[in-house]
């Protein structure tokens, strides 16, 4: 059985490790946006306008399902342990 310590410090590696890939993939796509942008566009036969919409819809969902999934539950597990 974990311990409410053994869960928090998970989800704040977790949390950690997950905003650390959200940057890494955000500077990749803004340092290399010349080369994957008509990538993009010649793959999914999309206009430059509906890749870039895409990129941010990406890059917006998993910074929610980050938040959501780890830093509140990292969170609540602190709060609860303090108390």
């Amino acid at each position: 059985m974990q311990t409410l310590d053994q869960w928090a410090e998970f989800f704040g590696w977790a949390t950690l490790l997950n905003f650390g890939l959200l940057t890494l993939v955000t500077l990749i796509l803004l340092a290399l946006q010349g080369w994957m942008l008509p990538l993009h566009q010649k793959l999914f036969k999309l206009a430059e306008q509906d890749v870039r919409v895409a990129y941010f819809r990406y890059l917006a969902n998993y910074k929610l399902f980050t938040l959501v999934f780890f830093a509140v539950p990292y969170v609540a597990l602190k709060i609860m342990i303090a108390s």
